[in-house]
């Protein structure tokens, strides 16, 4: 498949850009910047584009870009982090041209890790003779560093021995209010169950009792019908008595003149 002009306008410039990170870019370093800045515009309409290559060269032209774009900023670290920042950078797989024997972006990532090694040896070498006529300062310093440290370390013990024997009281503590909560919950237990059974009886000899008062409201009842019956016959016959004796009477004993 041919290359698009876009293509060809990036490659030419991703192959510009690795030339110039490859040398000392103290004058060029803006320039730079600017080239990978188009870089990665050129790269978003690349692959927008209806003829925009395979995955496989999309991902290694993205893998280019990323790594100048790092190398910037890697750049604009120092020391220790700037050698870290370029150790994490990843370069090219393939050449960007068809003339390199390896790609352009590894030997750059070679020589930027040799030279942020040697930057980092000259600045231990430049610590290690500024620090040589403290040395015997600093041996003093550590004799009573040690005896400060000897000092804390039992202070430490002493305090560290002081919260364990508080934690175990309290462990104690609470092992047997845990006991006595268990105690106290098994009394109460013991005693609702007494309470449920007395109730129970309770109940049941209230059942019994209200039986036995039924049969005997009604047998009290009965009786009393049958005794109002009797005395209301009694009193109709000592009605009738009366009144037959007074008719009796005034036949007998007639009214005087």
């Amino acid at each position: 498949m041919a290359s698009s002009r876009l293509e060809i306008n990036f490659i030419r410039l991703l192959s510009r850009c690795e030339s110039i990170a490859s040398e000392k870019r103290v004058e060029t370093e803006w320039r730079l910047e600017k080239y990978v800045g188009a870089l990665e515009e050129m790269l978003v309409a690349l692959r927008k584009s209806p003829s925009k290559p395979t995955v496989e060269v999309m991902t290694d032209y993205t893998r280019k870009v990323d790594f100048l774009k790092g190398l910037l900023e890697a750049e604009k670290l120092s020391g220790t982090e700037k050698a870290l920042a370029n150790q994490f950078l990843a370069p090219g797989r393939t050449p960007t041209i068809a003339n390199e024997r390896m790609p352009v972006s590894k030997t750059v990532h070679m020589q930027t890790k040799a030279r942020c090694t040697g930057e980092m040896r000259n600045e231990l070498l430049g610590t290690g003779l500024s620090n040589k006529g403290n040395l015997e300062t600093d041996l003093r310093n550590r004799r009573g560093l040690v005896l400060d440290e000897r000092q804390s370390a039992a202070e430490l013990d002493a305090v560290l021995q002081h919260h364990h024997n508080l934690q175990e009281k309290l462990a104690e503590d609470m092992l047997n209010l845990a006991r006595n909560l268990k105690n106290n919950t098994l009394v109460a237990q013991n005693i609702i169950k007494q309470d449920n059974q007395t109730l129970t009886q309770s109940m049941r000899q209230a059942d019994t009792n209200f039986e036995k008062l039924k049969v005997e409201s009604e047998r009290l009842e009965q009786h009393t019908k049958k005794s109002v019956n009797w005395t209301l016959w009694l009193m109709l016959i000592l009605v009738s008595f009366t009144f037959i004796s007074m008719i009796l009477f005034i036949r007998i004993f007639p009214k005087l003149r």
